[in-house]
């Protein structure tokens, strides 16, 4: 059984991946979020679910502690909340981290908005756990499953994501951890 937790369970692609998750057999999944009544009640199903702030770290590092994979799905200062993540997995020995980032953070000149994003990457490639950082383009809530890969250094490509598609690769990786270890992904729609 693999023990998952979820960082940032509340917002709106974190819904698809807990769906997806809850329909694996061998996965015990943990959600952790600032308010837990904005958790849908179908995705509270069959869960642990711990309220709590990512900035707050004695209470981050103990809903870490005892899981094997960690899936970071957060928005706003990402800074120090990654490094506050980046601290608790090396201070417990949770080594998977599956991060979600965002596409364009290594067209230049940086756009202001996505600096979190990069600085979040940034400290995952930095932190000697075993990462996937994934850059996906926009969201979209279309019921599909269809996208491509691209890897750090070529051309980002395709156009905005199903929530379903990111979901259901970030499952295949919680169902192989092995896959794409050390690995930063764009992730999109093919043209």
């Amino acid at each position: 059984m693999k023990k998952v937790i979820i960082i940032g369970a509340g917002g709106t692609l974190a819904g698809p991946v807990i769906e997806a998750l809850q329909k694996l057999n061998d996965v015990a999944l943990t959600l952790f979020l600032r308010n837990k009544r904005r958790l849908q009640p179908k995705y509270a199903q069959n869960v642990a679910i711990i309220e709590g702030d990512v900035m707050d770290y004695a209470v981050l590092k103990s809903a870490i502690e005892g899981h094997d994979m960690v899936y970071v799905n957060l928005a706003g200062n990402l800074e120090p909340m990654a490094k506050n993540i980046v601290k608790a997995m090396q201070e417990t020995g949770v080594k998977r981290v599956i991060a979600v980032s965002s596409i364009g953070i290594y067209i230049t000149p940086l756009r202001s908005v996505l600096t979190p994003y990069r600085k979040l990457a940034d400290l995952f490639e930095n932190s000697g756990l075993d990462y996937t950082i994934l850059r996906p383009d926009w969201f979209t809530n279309a019921n599909e499953i269809d996208y491509e890969l691209t890897r750090k250094g070529e051309p980002e490509r395709g156009q905005a994501i199903s929530r379903k598609s990111i979901a259901a690769f970030v499952s295949t990786i919680i169902e192989n951890p092995d896959l794409h270890i050390n690995e930063n992904l764009g992730i999109s729609k093919p043209n």
